[in-house]
């Protein structure tokens, strides 16, 4: 099932009947999606000064999201996304808010961690009603193809402004301003996104899934997907502790996130690139290379001696980003029953916060322990063992594959 995109589909996709709204709604509640966590981590450790203890915070927002994604998925799939999304965005709101009280009265770190959960569990998921969206407003073929990479490549654009946008407001008088702003955009784009017509309308499939607890993960194929996620998820957690600290090594702590924000900007661009062109044209073959290339390039980040090095670096990491990113949401539509869509992008959410829940804990201790270039060399080894694995198991997905060329989602 491989359709050639062109930029016409990604121009079609956006102007299709009922888009605009949720698109213009959702840009702003997904803005903060890798700004949220990492202001907390900078947040955190600003208070307490351990790398450590924010990496613990940090990881527990993510275990909370894993979670909270996939229950999220589950009851938009049965209900339609718009009461969840209410519901949940006022939760998120009132528990930010208590976190940050937590953080201010110096709680301790085992509170400070409930919290963090706390913070993750109740995230609107935007991005996983938006992507099921789609199978909605456009065909099956290179227009919701296009859909599809859009949604991976917007993403990739707030892991350009999230992380630059968290480092930027760790310096302000307060360091807690970029967790408060993040979160209000969040609750605000949640709002506006669900009330859009177009949400509104959506209900459930009359064929829902009502599976047991694994639900759309008892899809062999899914289960595929969702190791090749977390193989990413692990790698870039990794990366994400280990670059600002570097960054604070040298004095310049605000870089941090700067420097996050720059292996995104290669990865949007060459993630544009990678849609229209994707290779290895069989998915069951592109997860496993994409996630192995991928690993080792961020092994390459433990040479640099300089943050200049490292940026450039970064650059050439970040350009196998995006192409993990739209592999995994384009592979759903190969390995997922079409009424459990949304929940089943929500197992990759969870797949990929797990992996940085782990890379983000044990990427913390090992910078405080043994040395930033420890954290490179451990995502590199992690990613490569996931990647082996994924590679083992490519059947399931070509299975799916092939399933799916005589499967023609309609739309509703």
């Amino acid at each position: 099932m491989s359709h050639s995109t062109g930029l016409s589909d990604y121009r079609a996709a956006l102007t299709a009947p009922g888009a605009r709204g949720p698109v213009l709604t959702s840009l702003l509640g997904r803005l903060p999606v890798a700004m949220i966590g990492l202001a907390m981590l900078f947040y955190v450790q600003d208070a307490t000064g351990s790398f450590a203890s924010a990496g613990l915070v940090s990881a527990a927002a993510l275990v909370g999201v894993a979670i909270g994604s996939v229950a999220q998925g589950r009851i938009m799939d049965r209900v339609g996304p718009t009461l969840p999304l209410l519901v949940t965005a006022t939760l998120f709101a009132l528990v930010v808010t208590a976190s940050v009280l937590a953080v201010e009265s110096g709680a301790p770190t085992p509170v400070l961690i409930a919290f963090g959960f706390g913070v993750g569990i109740t995230e609107p998921m935007i991005g996983a009603a938006s992507r099921a969206m789609w199978t909605r407003l456009v065909p099956a073929g290179p227009v919701r193809d296009a859909a599809l990479a859009y949604e991976a490549i917007s993403m990739e654009v707030f892991f350009i402004l999230g992380p630059a946008l968290s480092g930027v407001l760790i310096a302000a008088p307060w360091a807690g301003t970029g967790v408060v702003a993040g979160a209000a955009c969040m609750v605000v784009g949640a709002f506006g996104f669900a009330l859009t017509p177009t949400i509104r309308r959506v209900r459930p499939a009359p064929n829902a899934a009502r599976g047991g607890l694994l639900g759309a993960l008892a899809s062999p194929g899914l289960r595929t997907v969702a190791l090749a996620a977390m193989g990413f998820g692990v790698t870039i957690g990794f990366v994400e502790v280990a670059v600002p600290a570097a960054a604070t090594a040298t004095g310049n702590a605000p870089a941090g996130g700067l420097l996050l924000g720059l292996w995104s900007i290669s990865s949007v661009a060459f993630g544009v690139f990678y849609g229209v062109r994707p290779w290895p044209r069989p998915m069951s073959l592109r997860l496993p290379a994409l996630l192995a290339g991928f690993s080792v390039l961020v092994a390459l980040l433990a040479i640099p001696t300089s943050l200049i090095s490292l940026g450039i670096v970064l650059l050439v990491a970040g350009m196998l980003v995006t192409p993990q990113a739209t592999a995994h949401s384009a592979a759903i539509e190969l390995v997922a029953p079409q009424s459990s869509a949304t929940e089943a992008f929500g197992w990759v959410i969870t797949a990929v916060t797990l992996g940085l829940a782990f890379g983000q804990s044990v990427s913390g201790q090992l910078v405080e322990h043994v040395g930033v270039w420890a954290a490179y060399v451990a995502a590199c080894v992690v990613g490569l063992l996931f990647a082996v694995v994924v590679y083992l198991r490519r059947s399931t997905v070509q299975d799916a594959a092939d399933q799916a060329e005589d499967r023609v989602p309609a739309l509703t």
